[in-house]
């Protein structure tokens, strides 16, 4: 005998979808870079943030990566750009103040007046909460905000002069590739704009990732010393002799070796020279002296432990060839602006986020 069938009330009744039971989740907004382009520019910088932010990076699987938004003060028209050729940005001003990184590459012209529009757009940008990003001379748009005023920044060393001179409030340091103020960052020559990009990459993202950029852009993550190795020494001044040979094989072995003790002795040994001849030849190929690298690179080393979330900070300090953590810990402040206490807090957090 067929069952009869179940009464009405028995048989539930399907599942009503409210806004409760289901919740959509809607991707995170990418972070957008904007990015200055003016009449007259030269463009190797804006070609730098663009390889940085526009490129679209496979190798990084699903990771969300920047939006990026090229500039101007007249968009659409026809920018002239050093070199003989012309370019035309989509986005004007007011892309820029809206963007969460904004970069100014060189001005053409350092020390000339910089137009109030993009004055005013820049600090817009920055009352949101915008990070402001300098390349070379475009410091100059940075000061002509007053943001700048009282706090530490850098230029191309040619223009340094001009910026102290124009904006004394400003605390010019000619011998660095970049300076971090949170919020507002500068950097050096035209290069520099690499490893500050890639910097702002490590603060966002990580070392891996960072790496990672820094491995397609075939550079270093990070790179020692600072402007002087250009000041001080004369293109012709150094070159492929035997001393510099020497030097060069010498700084791999120590790279090798970081977490033993790296005195100038050792390691003019290792490059098989007399230590007063090592300190002349190393300072003049480095800009730096031997020991001041050593510990530089140490610290760079430091850097992925700290961020793996692994071991004491007096573990890492030991790992990397420190003899004690308070030289460890001086030595990091000095180098990075923070502590490696507070470095590691930040990392955690950015590990989070993603």
């Amino acid at each position: 005998m067929t069952p009869a069938p179940a009464p009405l009330a028995a048989i539930p009744a399907p599942h009503a979808a409210t806004a409760v039971d289901v919740e959509i989740k809607k991707p995170a907004p990418a972070h957008v870079v904007a990015v200055l382009a003016f009449d007259g520019m030269a463009p190797f910088e804006l070609g730098v943030v663009v390889e940085v932010f526009g490129l679209s990076r496979p190798e990084l699987g699903d990771m969300p990566w920047y939006e990026l938004r090229v500039c101007s003060a007249e968009p659409g028209r026809d920018l002239r750009v050093v070199g003989g050729f012309t370019l035309r940005a989509e986005h004007g001003l007011e892309a820029l103040a809206a963007a969460d990184t904004v970069i100014i590459p060189g001005v053409s012209t350092p020390g000339s007046p910089i137009a109030e529009p993009l004055v005013d757009a820049l600090r817009t940008a920055h009352a949101r909460g915008a990070r402001l990003v300098s390349i070379c001379s475009g410091a100059f748009a940075l000061a002509a905000t007053g943001l700048l005023d009282g706090r530490r920044a850098t230029t191309h060393w040619r223009y340094a002069r001009t910026l102290s001179e124009r904006h004394p409030a400003i605390e010019v340091d000619p011998d660095v590739l970049y300076v971090d103020n949170g919020d507002v960052l500068t950097s050096a020559g035209s290069a520099a704009g690499i490893d500050l990009c890639l910097y702002l990459i490590r603060a966002d993202h990580g070392a891996a990732v960072a790496n990672t950029v820094a491995r397609r852009f075939v550079v270093p993550p990070h790179r020692e010393g600072g402007q002087a190795q250009f000041i001080e020494a004369a293109v012709g001044e150094i070159g492929p002799d035997a001393a510099d040979d020497g030097i060069a094989r010498s700084m791999t072995w120590a790279m090798q070796r970081l977490y033993t003790s790296l005195s100038v002795a050792v390691l003019a040994r290792a490059a098989n020279m007399s230590e007063r001849s090592y300190l002349r030849h190393f300072a003049r190929r480095n800009g730096v002296s031997p020991i001041r690298w050593v510990i530089s690179q140490r610290i760079s080393a430091s850097l992925p432990l700290l961020e793996s979330g692994e071991g004491t900070v007096d573990e890492v300090a030991a790992a990397v060839g420190f003899d004690a953590t308070a030289t460890y810990r001086h030595h990091f402040t000095r180098q990075m602006r923070t502590t490696p206490t507070a470095y590691r807090k930040a990392f955690v957090r950015v590990a989070a986020r993603s």
